[in-house]
């Protein structure tokens, strides 16, 4: 049967938009599929909506920022990573600014500038849109992947179809994990989802009392542990208090390891700790805070400790450290303090788990990536068809790494496919 269409890219986020664009600077012809009645919805509200479009890290540095696979993206990121995503999206008239840690925004500020200019890309390059087409299964046969059926019942053939539908999380812009059901049935194993770039929920008293609820704490450092005390992750930075827990970057990077340890070991509830004063030692928050109490001996030290730390957490530390609210520096025992120090050192915290996967940021798991080729995004077990973007078992922080993968993927996944319906390989 005669194809309609050299490429079907399934998907209107950042990866499948890219892909489409990808495919048709080659001069294919391509269909660009969205279930959804507008394009880049996922991009729109990205980075806060102003969409912080890569990381100006090197390479190696930016796969380090990838927990999830990240030596599988090196290939793609080498030929289409940060600076080569920079000079195309420059190339598109988008004036871009560099911020802390590298990332890159519009200099608009305004997502939408992005999502409009790849949307206009794909309308120069005569890429076919069709809105509101949700697709209801690939269609494979022992020659490899020849198009898609809609869940109308009407059948669109291509000779290779790019898959980009995202992972489940953040349903609100279509992420509704339609892909690996497609994915199972070309064949492809699909590993267990969870929810990663993940507020934190906690068992704490404090939590359930609302103490700390609405406190931002800048630049601090957080550890995970497991039950037997193996450290899990460390991760700088912000983070805030909630009803339920921890968010904030720094806690939503931790989030990430939460789900598979659970899975590794049960739903048992994990040890975390913030220094809350990470430029100093522990000998350094016990010498310097008592000093602070020294000099003003004739105030209650939970006053004087307002000046060191977080004055909303100054109740809950003393009170670990077993010291009067009321308490002078001439009553203060030494064991107190340095009680007092190692709490502000290590603040516990009881993480009993994550919010939902519809409440993360990003999926973990999916399309295992032993069944993609790095190089190429084109499936092991099906001949023509290709994976891009959060779909794959690939994930990692936020601060522009993710739709940094997107881009990439989508990218090789684009190129890949219209090289292989020009020569049959990709």
């Amino acid at each position: 049967m005669n194809s309609e269409y050299d490429v079907i890219v399934i998907g209107g986020g950042p990866a499948g938009l890219m892909a489409a664009a990808a495919a048709g600077h080659e001069g294919v012809r391509v269909l660009l599929l969205e279930k959804g009645d507008r394009l880049g919805r996922k991009l729109i509200i990205s980075g806060g909506g102003r969409c912080n479009v890569t990381n100006r890290k090197p390479v190696d540095q930016l796969v380090a920022e990838v927990p999830g696979n990240g030596r599988f993206m090196f290939s793609a990121l080498s030929r289409f990573g940060p600076e080569e995503i920079i000079r195309f999206f420059e190339g598109l008239g988008i004036r871009l600014k560099e911020e802390d840690r590298g990332r890159m925004f519009p200099t608009t500020d305004r997502a939408v500038t992005v999502a409009n200019a790849l949307v206009q890309r794909l309308r120069n390059l005569g890429v076919a849109v069709r809105l509101q087409a949700p697709v209801g299964r690939l269609l494979t046969n022992g020659d490899g992947c020849g198009g898609v059926e809609l869940k109308t019942g009407e059948q669109i053939h291509s000779r290779a179809v790019v898959v980009a539908v995202g992972g489940k999380s953040v349903p609100k812009t279509g992420s509704t994990g339609d892909g690996y059901a497609w994915a199972q049935a070309a064949g492809h194993t699909v590993t267990p989802l969870y929810p990663t770039e993940v507020p934190l929920v906690a068992t704490d008293r404090w939590v359930a009392d609302r103490v700390l609820q609405g406190l931002s704490l800048r630049d601090v450092v957080l550890h995970l542990f497991d039950p037997r005390g193996k450290r899990l992750t460390t991760q700088r930075g912000d983070i805030i208090f909630t009803h339920f827990g921890l968010s904030g970057p720094a806690a939503l990077r931790v989030g990430t390891y939460v789900s598979p340890a659970q899975l590794k070991q049960g739903p048992v509830p994990l040890m975390l700790t913030i220094d809350l004063l990470p430029e100093w030692t522990a000998a350094e928050a016990y010498q310097r805070t008592l000093d602070r109490a020294a000099a003003e001996p004739k105030k209650a030290v939970k006053n004087v400790l307002k000046a060191v730390l977080p004055e909303r957490m100054v109740p809950l530390l003393l009170a670990g450290a077993g010291i009067p609210e009321t308490t002078t520096y001439a009553h203060l025992a030494r064991e107190n303090w340095l009680a007092l120090a190692r709490l502000s050192k290590g603040f516990p915290v009881t993480v009993t788990g994550t919010l939902p996967l519809a409440e993360a940021f990003v999926t973990g798991g999916g399309v295992s990536v032993k069944e993609i080729e790095p190089a190429t995004m084109q499936s092991k077990v099906q001949s023509g068809l290709f994976f891009a973007g959060e779909i794959m078992d690939v994930h990692a922080h936020t601060g522009g790494y993710n739709i940094t993968l997107a881009f990439a993927s989508g990218h090789t996944a684009g190129r890949s496919a219209a090289a292989w319906v020009r020569g049959g390989s990709a």
